[in-house]
């Protein structure tokens, strides 16, 4: 491996949303630094089993299916 040219990998402290901190090693920031998250696996739809919502911004789903509607879509 070439030296010099790879970032620092640290250990820094990661925020979830309900106040949890976590050690982790990263390459962000400097050393004890904290990134804190927006939305994080305790929260996430994703990661929690949430229900899904399309949202139809601007028309685009009821486009797709007017243009596909003869194919059983």
């Amino acid at each position: 491996m070439r030296k010099d040219i790879h970032p620092e990998y640290h250990e820094i402290d990661v925020k979830l949303t309900d106040g949890t901190i976590y050690k982790m090693k990263s390459t962000y920031g400097s050393a004890g630094d904290t990134l804190t998250l927006d939305i994080d696996p305790t929260v996430h739809p994703a990661w929690t089993g949430g229900s899904h919502r399309l949202l139809d911004t601007g028309g685009r789903v009821s486009k797709f299916k007017k243009k596909y509607e003869g194919l059983g879509f």
